[in-house]
């Protein structure tokens, strides 16, 4: 990790240089992949001492690497470029998103603070490790205008999802952090990443990333990281070694490359998103779009018809879970990312039978508006139910509306 202070630079200058900053001093300049599980050391008294100071803050080891549950040197120079591109001090990286997520509950339940207060919609599985109690949480559901009556004197963590999964709906984040009062709120920002927003600027202690997604990028490396301040950080590595939930410096190596395209990815993709919602919304097959006001690459979409049948028509697009890749991924979240919550609590969060979930990519949109035009061919015309309105997508006068979802607090 870089211990000089970060110079000011603009995200598009940090994607590509943060965490590389070092190469050039050792007459490198693609960042080297170290695969090292343990490493050497004849002065075991130094070792001893290094290990006492991780036990006690959690910080990483001054010197060289000890051991491979510790630390990496390949993924941290991921976690340092993340930590640059969220603003935040530190970052820690998991093996999954899920992990990443299960770190911070433990962390918060080593001290006593085992009650959540969360938002729906969230991610299927971030629903179900809170709502089954898997880690001895307990989870209270509310909307954000209830947050602060929510709290208890034993919750230790707010969690929200904006744009949420998989309805897209958003949450006023600096509102929520009020709400919050002196516990951590902790965003999900693996759809906007933080080429559209950085939560701490809004208040957010935790930013929660399945980097599989849009920091990856490529559909090829599972990983999860939470930017964070550097005590919470300390915190997060302890239970990372306690449980081994490390990542691998292979996926390391691909997220920092995958970094250095990130901002243009998501402008472009989100350009082929914006255009393809535009055309969603004024078709007469389609009975509600939902497109954030942020911006994005994700759609969602309820159609009048069969969403089966749509999903199996698909031949550009990649009928698949997952989502942030190059490539256009459809899913049905009812069916698959989001089957494991309650059906009710599914439906009560917007996720409808009815609904596809769009990751928008880089392909020509003309290529990927044909091949989900022809998917949705049989789909029936819209009957006369009533759409919401849209503030940043208003429908035709003759078509469906585009649905932002928003949740305010």
């Amino acid at each position: 990790m870089e211990t000089t202070p970060a110079p000011i630079r603009a995200l598009a200058t940090e994607a590509v240089h943060a965490g590389r900053d070092d190469l050039a001093r050792q007459g490198l300049h693609a960042p080297p992949i170290d695969l090292s599980t343990t490493y050497p050391s004849y002065d075991s008294r130094a070792e001893a001492a290094r290990i006492d100071a991780f036990a006690t803050t959690g910080a990483d080891p001054d010197g060289p690497p000890v051991y491979g549950r510790l630390g990496n040197p390949t993924v941290a120079r991921f976690e340092t470029a993340l930590a640059r591109l969220e603003g935040t001090e530190s970052a820690v990286a998991f093996a999954s998103g899920m992990a990443a997520l299960s770190a911070v509950l433990l962390v918060r339940a080593s001290l006593g603070l085992r009650h959540v207060v969360a938002v729906r919609p969230l991610y299927g599985c971030s629903d179900h490790l809170l709502t089954a109690g898997l880690l001895g949480s307990e989870v209270t559901w509310t909307d954000p205008a209830g947050i602060a009556d929510a709290l208890r004197p034993d919750t230790g963590l707010v969690m929200v999802e904006s744009p949420a999964n998989p309805t897209l709906a958003e949450v006023d984040l600096r509102a929520v952090a009020h709400a919050c009062g002196s516990v951590p709120l902790l965003a999900d920002n693996t759809f906007a990443t933080p080429v559209l927003q950085r939560p701490v600027e809004q208040g957010a202690r935790l930013v929660l990333h399945s980097a599989t997604k849009y920091l990856g990028g490529h559909g090829d490396v599972m990983a999860g990281v939470v930017a964070c301040d550097e005590e919470f950080a300390g915190r997060l590595r302890q239970v990372r070694f306690a449980t081994g939930g490390i990542l691998h410096p292979l996926a390391g190596y691909l997220l920092l490359r995958g970094l250095s395209t990130l901002p243009v990815r998501v402008r472009a993709a989100s350009a082929n998103a914006a255009e393809l919602a535009r055309r969603l919304a004024a078709d007469p097959r389609i009975a509600r779009v939902h497109y954030p006001r942020i911006g994005g690459a994700m759609i969602a979409f309820e159609v009048h018809g069969d969403p089966h049948e749509v999903i199996a028509a698909v031949r550009l697009i990649t009928p698949a879970v997952s989502l942030g890749s190059v490539d256009t991924l459809i899913q049905h979240p009812a069916s698959i990312s989001h089957r494991i919550v309650d059906e009710g609590d599914r439906r009560n969060a917007g996720v409808s039978d009815g609904l596809l979930r769009i990751s928008v990519g880089l392909e020509d949109v003309e290529d990927l508006w044909t091949d989900l035009d022809n998917a949705l061919g049989s789909t029936p015309l819209r009957g006369a139910g009533n759409c919401a309105t849209s503030h940043s997508l208003p429908a035709p006068a003759d078509g469906p509306a585009v649905a932002t979802a928003l949740l305010r607090s």
